[in-house]
């Protein structure tokens, strides 16, 4: 069965994924009824969560089997919900890319929020486009959240320009991917193109560069003010381990001055 769901996940297209997962939720808290870890997101406990991730970065017990979050979702609404003013400050315009399906229906529903997401593909995407033309005005969204996409586009400092464009004066974000914390830069390779070698060198067939620890410096490098949150701070081992946060990430908040 593992080998069969470790298949599936990372055969099949990212939009018939997002539409099988609706189904599985479920019967997510019958299959999983346990206490052992918790998601901050649905508010759920199970025994375990799923696995997850490709050959090279697979983990266990980090997919939430309900709301599909991972380490970077909880870490995320950790910060929204206990460290900024998101859910009680009034009339925000916020965009999202590649909107998740743990955040999607909660952000739609949030009356402080005037909510748009985009994407190239996704099927929960209000709007269709690449992120290297953004087709929205500029000093248009006061929230913008894009996570886990600049590791998949052609010139990242090109969608991160785009970003700061149609960000207001005063707006800020959260752009997480995939970080290296081992490698003080960012490695890419545009000789790299087999699905195979990419998944070896990046962690994932899809994706074309793989951050080090100079990722702040890329996003300062177009404008953005960038602050980091680091969680250790303010949770302890235990409420650490049960959340099943990812022991080494960072959260950046990027502030367009």
């Amino acid at each position: 069965m593992k080998k069969l769901y470790n298949y599936l996940l990372n055969t099949l297209p990212r939009p018939l994924l997002i539409r099988l997962s609706y189904v599985f939720k479920f019967f997510a808290p019958i299959l999983f009824k346990g206490n052992s870890v918790k998601c901050n997101v649905c508010k759920k406990s199970f025994r375990k969560f799923l696995s997850y991730g490709s050959k090279v970065a697979h983990r266990e017990n980090v997919l939430c089997p309900y709301d599909l979050t991972l380490e970077r979702h909880r870490l995320m609404w950790y910060y929204l919900e206990n460290n900024s003013t998101f859910f009680i400050q009034k009339n925000l315009k916020l965009l999202h890319i590649a909107p998740e399906q743990c955040f999607h229906k909660k952000f739609k529903t949030q009356k402080n929020l005037s909510y748009l997401t985009g994407d190239l593909e996704s099927p929960i995407a209000d709007l269709h486009f690449d992120l290297h033309e953004i087709p929205l005005e500029e000093n248009s969204f006061d929230v913008i959240f894009c996570n886990h996409v600049l590791e998949h586009v052609k010139d990242d400092n090109k969608c991160m320009s785009e970003l700061f464009r149609i960000m207001k004066p005063g707006g800020w974000g959260v752009f997480q991917v995939p970080i290296d914390w081992n490698n003080a830069l960012t490695y890419e390779d545009s000789s790299i193109t087999s699905l195979e070698d990419r998944e070896k060198h990046f962690w994932q067939k899809d994706h074309l560069r793989l951050y080090g620890l100079d990722y702040p410096d890329k996003l300062k490098a177009v404008g953005f003010n960038v602050e980091a949150f680091d969680y250790h701070q303010q949770m302890d081992k235990e409420e650490i381990k049960k959340h099943r946060f990812h022991e080494n990430e960072i959260l950046y908040i990027l502030k367009k001055p």
